[in-house]
């Protein structure tokens, strides 16, 4: 197994859009929007992560899903290959390398609870078992699955046979504790929240996987230019903006803001898999008339500072 890391940069984890009523993703749709993200300049794509919603797809579809998309997609694609079970993560996992995936996104097995071992032997048969050279990230998301301790991603990082982490903890702790074991074995750092990405990206992260690149790409790639430019006044800029735009994806359940902002720039379809209640609905209305105002300022600035002289 390789650990060749990818480029650094923006990622974006895309929405997956859904047929009516049913449990397959709209390909046709899905395809269109993929080169919406990829015109706006990301480094990368990211699909079934949790933004794509991959727990509410079976893996025959999101086999077949990842297939299209890798074969559409202009720019490097990472598939989330996490499953409950080692032999789904194996299964999803060979045939994304099969479809020509740049690189694999792995959680460890989920909905249960196991102890920091049992999650270590999993990782240890995924990486013995699908021996593709092929880049693997460890994909650290606490909140809706086993959590990644500081033991474990020591341990892990330390073997060389993972490219580096994901992380989507919420908090800068992980990065910061595992700074000197990178100056030992070298990863890559890849920020799961955007929020935390301006001081994580300063700090020496290597990029991110970001959840508002699949709705407002234009805005992470300029932030991510600005910081690596050492334009400080627009980057602080872009990440006011940044920061308006998560009021809202924090205000309403995972996943919900994002899709909806996806929505209103006509990329993806409105199905969803758990239906809105009337007062959710109600303010995805409202949250609707508010980003159409907001999009429009962040456009003008990405504009801006795609045109501006370097410094």
């Amino acid at each position: 197994m390789t650990n060749r890391p990818l480029a650094a940069g923006v990622y974006a984890a895309l929405v997956t859009p859904r047929r009516p009523n049913s449990i397959e993703a709209d390909t046709g749709v899905l395809l269109d929007y993929l080169d919406a993200i990829v015109q706006a300049g990301v480094e990368g794509l990211v699909l079934f992560g949790a933004t794509g919603e991959f727990v509410h797809f079976d893996i025959e579809e999101r086999i077949r899903v990842s297939a299209l998309a890798i074969k559409r997609s202009r720019v490097p694609v990472l598939v989330n290959v996490s499953h409950s079970t080692l032999a789904g993560a194996l299964e999803l996992g060979e045939k994304a390398v099969d479809s020509g995936a740049s690189g694999l996104l792995l959680m460890p097995p989920y909905f249960y609870r196991y102890p920091d071992e049992q999650i270590c032997e999993f990782y240890d048969q995924f990486i013995k078992i699908l021996d593709e050279k092929i880049p693997v990230y460890l994909y650290n998301l606490p909140d809706f699955t086993n959590p990644l301790s500081l033991e474990n991603l020591r341990r892990l990082l330390s073997t060389g046979a993972f490219a580096g982490i994901k992380d989507s903890g919420g908090g800068s702790a992980i990065f910061e504790e595992l700074q000197p074991l990178r100056a030992a074995h070298p990863f890559q750092f890849l920020v799961g929240r955007d929020s935390l990405y301006m001081s994580a990206l300063q700090a020496g992260a290597s990029g991110i996987v970001s959840g508002v690149a699949a709705a407002v790409p234009e805005l992470i790639v300029a932030l991510d230019r600005a910081i690596r430019g050492g334009d400080h006044a627009r980057a602080g800029r872009l990440n006011e903006k940044l920061s308006e735009f998560m009021v809202y994806v924090d205000k309403f359940p995972a996943t919900v803001a994002i899709k909806q902002a996806a929505v209103a720039r006509g990329w993806t379809s409105s199905h969803v898999a758990v239906p809105l209640d009337e007062d959710m609905a109600a303010e995805v209305i409202a949250f609707h008339i508010w980003f159409h105002d907001w999009l429009q300022g962040v456009l003008a600035e990405c504009k801006q500072s795609s045109t501006a002289p370097a410094f």
